[in-house]
């Protein structure tokens, strides 16, 4: 797990979202950043979690939320994903796990007794001054939004 802690910088990372589009930290500096790492596109716990930030966006927004998306999927999955459950927010592609390692959540999981390395779901919450403001280690998928939002305080 990450030893990233409230207080600390969160890490400056760089990708392409969904679009193909390049997608910083620094390009939302002065945001409240909802950083959210998920294993896979289009799978049970992912679908509710990004769905609910979906539901929940535009009250999210007004509150000068910005949420980000990070999985090792493609950016072709992505769009996918993002197309079939209309998603408004970008989706990065971490297929090297560059990000998820800067943020220390790629490690050891084990599904059905098999053990493989693998992006662990954690949520960052990352104020204005680009400190982290919480972590959420095991967020919950269908509740993600109201985590978020009590987290905040």
């Amino acid at each position: 797990m990450t030893t990233l802690q409230a207080g600390d910088k969160a890490p400056d990372f760089k990708g392409v979202d969904q679009n193909d589009q390049p997608i910083s930290l620094k390009a939302f500096k002065g945001k409240k950043v909802i950083l959210y790492f998920y294993p896979k596109d289009d799978t049970p716990g992912c679908t509710a979690q990004a769905c609910n930030l979906r539901d929940n966006y535009q009250s999210l927004l007004a509150a000068g939320y910005q949420v980000i998306g990070v999985s090792k999927d493609s950016v072709k999955s992505h769009k996918k994903f993002e197309t079939k459950y209309e998603l408004p927010f970008p989706l990065i592609a971490d297929e090297e796990h560059i990000i998820a390692e800067a943020y220390g959540i790629w490690c050891e999981r084990k599904f059905m007794g098999r053990a493989f390395m693998g992006m662990h779901r954690t949520t960052f919450l990352i104020n204005e001054k680009g400190k982290i403001h919480a972590i959420i280690a095991k967020p919950d998928t269908k509740n993600q939004t109201e985590e978020v939002l009590n987290a905040w305080g």
